[in-house]
């Protein structure tokens, strides 16, 4: 038998700051761009009741861990369920197994800071973030720790909502949040753009891009929903977390693509190529960039064993037994 680590959700939250995710998920995409495995997610999905089940992984050999995530979504209850396993990318053996909702919006967010650090402006200085939610929260959290932003303006189609957003984040950061009342007023004038939205078409018009701006669009992994025009894509170097996943789910480059803007070869490299420094990122500050940030199992992964290990440091979670398949794949 071998006794993994349970952990909730009450003892991942609040367990690291953003900054510590950040440093966790840019070494898991260093890894990445020096050829550690992972997978694009697989999505199984139902109609009665309506939900989707979702899975994606990845092996970090540096870190020592592999795993992903599990996710349902829908379904009778109208609520969604995160589990990540955690294994010893060694031995094999289990390690953890996460509840995975409360570090969800932190993972993703510090993966789009890790975007934004590779392929911003190092003078970048204004931010805008189209979204309110919560994954708008942990990409302004965690991108904040990337740039030192003096202003950030947020842009969200229901006007509490926005202006909710932005006194929270105020308070916590050192910029000056404010809501404003369109997304060009958010988008023109921007070093950097955040989108984390559920919009099923494209959140603001690529032409009002000024040169040398980043775009980080996180919210949409479907292949007819997009939060980037053609126009977006077409004029940007064009970054996705994993190559493979460009003509399956990601709609802003597929929709492109078969509106004529660009074709299939308009990928740029990998953002872990781009960390890695086995490609070239920006190459001037003129240039446009896209980060486009679907989801893996290497932000999980490695967010995941960095909490691992905290907990254990800090003595939170139970253990739990697994027996191995020599002992228990009997068939008696």
């Amino acid at each position: 038998m071998t006794d993994a680590l349970f952990l909730t959700s009450e003892d991942v939250a609040g367990l690291a700051s953003p900054a510590e995710y950040v440093a966790a998920v840019r070494e898991g995409y260093r890894q990445r761009g020096e050829g550690a495995p992972a997978r694009p997610r697989a999505k199984l999905t139902n109609a009665d009741p309506p939900g989707m089940l979702t899975d994606y992984s990845a092996v970090l050999p540096e870190t020592g861990a592999m795993g992903g995530y599990m996710y349902a979504a829908g379904f009778g209850e109208s609520d969604a369920w995160f589990v990540t396993p955690l294994f010893d990318a060694e031995s094999g053996e289990p390690l953890a197994l996460l509840d995975g909702a409360s570090m969800n919006p932190f993972k993703t967010g510090a993966a789009g800071a890790v975007g934004v650090d590779a392929l911003a402006r190092e003078d970048a200085r204004t931010l805008a973030v189209v979204g309110s939610g919560s994954q708008a929260r942990g990409q302004l959290r965690a991108t904040a720790t990337v740039r030192d932003f003096d202003s950030v303006w947020v842009y969200s189609p229901t006007k509490e909502s926005r202006e909710s957003f932005a006194g929270e984040m105020n308070e916590r950061l050192d910029a000056s949040v404010a809501a404003v009342a369109s997304n060009a007023a958010a988008v023109e004038e921007a070093d950097v753009v955040i989108t984390a939205t559920t919009a099923s078409e494209p959140v603001f018009d690529g032409d009002l891009l000024a040169p040398g701006t980043h775009v980080t669009a996180m919210g949409q992994y479907h292949p007819d929903k997009r939060e980037l025009d053609a126009t977006t894509i077409e004029r940007a170097t064009y970054v996705p977390d994993l190559r493979e996943r460009v003509t399956t789910d990601a709609g802003s480059f597929i929709a492109a693509v078969e509106e004529g803007a660009i074709s299939e070869d308009h990928v740029h490299a990998e953002l872990g190529e781009v960390v890695a420094g086995t490609a070239e990122g920006r190459q001037s500050d003129d240039d446009i960039t896209v980060f486009d940030s679907g989801g893996t199992g290497i932000e999980t992964v490695a967010a995941a064993h960095m909490l691992y290990e905290k907990a254990r440091e800090a003595g939170l979670g139970s253990e739990l037994s697994f027996a191995p398949a020599s002992e228990a794949l009997t068939g008696k």
